[in-house]
């Protein structure tokens, strides 16, 4: 006895179009998503810190008048919350771009991914 496959016809013809049309976006997206840069700062901008879409810090800027060396966990805390803002906005904006191209579709493999 053969195993007989469904004809897909041009529903799933044209599903498997927009899959790979959704996976190619997805690619192209992730790229660019990888070297867009984001900033945040802490302390009321005695601190600002830049990171890319891939979490890698790009930049760090201190005001000169926030080095004191005897007040070291103080930056150490501003430097914390500005790279923690930093890479949650890398992260929002990822799952917020992402969420356009797949229309809210939970895919499998795909969570997770940033």
């Amino acid at each position: 006895m053969k195993a007989r496959i469904p004809n897909q016809g041009p529903t799933g013809a044209n599903m498997m179009k927009k899959l790979q049309e959704m996976q190619s976006n997805m690619e192209s997206l992730q790229a660019e998503l990888a070297v867009a840069e984001y900033s945040a700062s802490a302390g009321g901008g005695a601190v600002d810190v830049t990171v890319n879409g891939s979490h890698e810090i790009k930049a760090i800027h201190i005001k000169p008048e926030v080095v004191d060396p005897e007040e070291t966990d103080m930056l150490e805390d501003l430097l914390l919350a500005a790279l923690n803002e930093a890479m949650r906005k890398a992260d929002e904006t990822a799952e917020r771009e992402m969420g356009k191209i797949t229309g809210g579709l939970n895919i499998p493999g795909m969570g997770g991914m940033f």
